[in-house]
């Protein structure tokens, strides 16, 4: 690959990022036109997943595609959708050649679309930065290929991984710099979720605040009994902000008819062997809903439910710079691990001070 397609997938790659969290079910894509040289369009997928990154490109380069490089993130779509396929728009573009970073794992496009491109006499390079295509896409492809959105994990915490102090004071553990990365990380996940008892003991609203964003994600709450506050936050705003609570198969019928009349949707979940939610069950309702990132923020039982199953894909840890002790509350509750050895293992993947914070980020 040159050091010219590198620096154009880079724009690519930088372009489709403005779409994350807004474009679920479908991927985040960016797309660069390149003629002589010059950028004649550029394109990235559009709130709520259409218009394709192509297509907005293609339609700011206009006549100027013909001839031109178009980079794009992901394989160029195969299939008839809401939209004409995007091979077929490049085709009919008469673009001369197709740089595509990462092949698409949708049945109905895997490598149906270069195969398009190539018949029509286009010249296709693949693989251009296809890591950092893989990462960029990793909710997408999880969601096709383990059924399952990417899960990260957000933890606050202090120096001595207590996330309250033994009565429940929580509010604030980290600093506003940290607390405004973690709006920042919730705009780029489709949904924030908690469990029931941090829903029950801060009465949070989950939304996205002060970074002027219009496009709030799903707030999803666990709660088997389904026992939350129905004059919360959560429930005063269920209509105006999705809201969507996982909860258990026997849950209580007027509970269910209250919610529900409330605006929020309810996914029901089996039970696994310890009588709670099944953690694998939830986050494959949660997929087939259409979900491919979700930023999970505690608490302690629910982070431990999905630790335990091997279901967090990354984990961003604020620490602030104060201990609170033992009677505090940990940031996760028992794994049930006898040997140092069964304890996973994760990758630092960064590093950073936010104000008198750190945040640190580690990957499976």
């Amino acid at each position: 690959m040159s050091d010219t397609d590198i620096r154009y997938m880079r724009l690519a790659l930088s372009l489709g990022a403005r779409g994350l969290g807004r474009t679920w079910p479908n991927p985040a894509v960016g797309c660069v036109i390149v003629k002589g040289g010059r950028i004649v369009g550029r394109g990235w997928t559009a709130d709520g997943g259409r218009p394709h990154a192509e297509t907005r490109a293609l339609g700011q380069a206009g006549a100027q595609a013909r001839g031109a490089t178009a980079y794009v993130t992901l394989e160029p779509c195969a299939h008839h959708g809401q939209t004409p396929p995007c091979a077929d728009a490049l085709a009919a573009a008469r673009v001369a050649r197709v740089v595509v970073a990462l092949g698409d794992p949708d049945p109905r496009v895997s490598g149906q679309g270069i195969a398009r491109l190539r018949a029509a006499g286009i010249e296709v390079v693949e693989g251009v930065l296809e890591p950092e295509a893989r990462a960029a896409h990793a909710g997408f492809v999880a969601r096709l290929t383990r059924s399952r959105p990417l899960v990260t994990l957000k933890l606050a915490a202090s120096l001595d991984g207590r996330i309250a102090t033994a009565t429940g004071a929580s509010k604030w553990i980290t600093g506003a710099q940290a607390r405004r990365e973690v709006h920042a990380m919730r705009a780029r996940h489709d949904a924030v979720m908690v469990g029931g008892g941090t829903a029950r003991a801060d009465d949070p609203s989950l939304t996205v605040r002060d970074l002027g964003i219009a496009r709030q994600p799903v707030r999803i709450v666990w709660s088997r009994q389904l026992d939350l506050p129905l004059h919360g936050k959560l429930a005063a705003t269920a209509r105006d902000i999705p809201l969507w609570i996982v909860h258990g198969e026997t849950a209580d019928a007027n509970l269910t008819a209250a919610w529900t009349g409330l605006g929020a949707k309810l996914l029901p979940c089996p039970a696994g062997p310890d009588r709670r939610i099944d953690p694998a069950a939830a986050l494959a309702s949660l997929a087939a809903e259409g979900l491919t990132r979700i930023f999970c923020e505690g608490g302690g039982s629910l982070a431990a439910s999905l630790l335990g199953a091997g279901l967090v894909d990354e984990l961003a840890l604020f620490n602030a710079g104060l201990l609170i002790g033992a009677e505090g509350h940990p940031m996760v509750a028992a794994l049930g691990l006898e040997r140092l050895d069964d304890a996973r293992r994760w990758r630092l993947v960064e590093t950073r001070a936010l104000g008198p914070d750190t945040l640190s980020r580690w990957q499976a």
